[in-house]
């Protein structure tokens, strides 16, 4: 399997799991804390198989920069949080960032 679907695919659940964590209610309700583990660990199991394919530095930084960017979008869409100059300008450096280090060179 192509690593960079898969490293796509542990991002989704992670995010899946972050919106269920917040479903959850700090932790009340059931449903939602097993969505988040089932999430979660479908989320770490791939970053694990996905750093066997490509380098830890730019599998962790590519996961963790568009997660926390898809987090903070399903957050302003439906939580109805708020949208700021500073919050959209730390977003774009967080995608720049991502890019940087893509052009940098990624896979072994």
């Amino acid at each position: 399997m192509n690593p960079w679907l898969l490293l796509a695919g542990t991002i989704v659940s992670e995010v899946i799991g972050t919106l269920c964590l917040k479903l959850s209610d700090g932790f009340s309700k059931p449903l939602w804390i097993i969505g988040t583990a089932i999430c979660y660990g479908l989320a770490f199991w791939g970053l694990a198989i996905v750093m066997k394919r490509i380098d830890m530095s730019i599998t962790y930084a590519v996961w963790s920069g568009v997660g926390t960017v898809l987090t903070a979008v399903v957050g302003i869409l439906l939580f109805k949080e708020g949208v700021s100059m500073a919050k959209l300008s730390g977003i774009g450096m967080v995608v720049g960032g991502v890019v940087l280090l893509n052009v940098s060179g990624a896979s072994h």
